[in-house]
């Protein structure tokens, strides 16, 4: 008679899966512990207001009553009719548009004339970068004192025989002073990060350049400006985003004047919010301005991104 054996039992995976997951917690621990405290802050600081401004932008609370409406997306609508918005919003491309293009321009430009290694190039780069690093109320303030109907560059204007400008005064004047303000005071930001994308490409690609006869400028065009392609998209998504959000400059040199000319958006949605206690109507034009610089953001990259592949191939 035949004797049944039994198959061994087949040994559980339970257990060294446990094990198996318990390895990998222990091994994410540290990571978890050192990383934990910034995501925390991360959603203290970012997450939580942008969902606290959307909601708010639903409701038309005026900042210090306990009591508010639920008035849906009126305050949206009310954005894009708003005539003083839209001027401002208007204002405030023509800044993004101007001062982004200047700012790498004129960055670009000092970064190639003192990237040499000279005693004289060190002391200018310290002079050309030291406007960013002062306050931006302080250089609101110095250039409408330099600017002001009877400042320091009309004074000068005057002993040469020229008529006071209405730097600040009038509407066309006026904006033009926001912008080379904001120009003078944002371009050294700019001029470090050129310097540095410059100073980081390899002497052998010049060499080679001048051993083939190119003449300075066609070894900045052929040999700087591709290796440096990737500077040139930080540098213009940087300024496009922080221009956007410009106001001090704005508040302590016209203080959005004359007539609400200069305001930009950001100075609108203080103003809407805290002198006019509508912060409801401001949250709803910080939820606008988000998308809207998170959009052009993203695009501006996208765009760099594929000529930086352009110029690779």
């Amino acid at each position: 008679m035949a004797t049944l054996t039994t198959a061994p039992h087949a040994v559980r995976p339970e257990p060294a899966r446990r094990r198996s997951a318990a390895r990998v917690w222990r091994d994410r621990l540290p990571g978890i512990v050192m990383g934990g405290p910034a995501v925390l802050v991360f959603l203290a600081m970012f997450i939580v207001p942008m969902i606290l401004a959307f909601v708010l932008s639903l409701t038309d609370w005026n900042g210090y009553s306990l009591r508010f409406t639920f008035i849906g997306l009126d305050n949206y609508a009310e954005a894009f009719r708003n005539p003083r918005t839209v001027d401002a919003a208007i204002f405030t491309a023509v800044v993004a548009f101007c001062g982004t293009v200047l700012c790498n321009g004129v960055g670009l430009l000092i970064a190639a004339l003192i990237a040499g290694n000279s005693r004289a190039n060190t002391v200018l780069r310290t002079i050309f970068f030291y406007p960013y690093i002062i306050s931006a109320l302080i250089i609101g303030f110095l250039w409408s004192a330099m600017l002001a109907p009877e400042g320091a560059v009309n004074g000068l204007l005057g002993h040469l025989g020229v008529a006071p400008v209405p730097f600040l005064t009038e509407v066309a004047f006026a904006k033009a002073s926001v912008i080379l303000t904001i120009v003078w005071s944002h371009f050294g930001f700019n001029m470090i990060l050129f310097l540095a994308g410059i100073k980081s490409v390899p002497t052998e690609y010049y060499e080679a350049a001048t051993v083939d006869g190119a003449s300075r400028w066609q070894q900045f065009r052929n040999v700087t400006l591709p290796l440096i392609a990737p500077v040139f998209t930080v540098n213009l998504v940087l300024t496009l985003v922080g221009l956007l959000k410009v106001y001090d400059i704005v508040l302590a040199l016209t203080d959005g004047g004359p007539a609400g000319s200069t305001q930009t958006i950001v100075y609108q949605i203080l103003r809407d919010s805290f002198a006019q206690s509508e912060l409801g109507f401001g949250a709803a034009q910080s939820v606008i301005l988000l998308v809207v610089t998170a959009v052009l953001g993203l695009a501006v990259t996208l765009a760099r991104r594929g000529a930086e592949k352009k110029v690779a191939d």
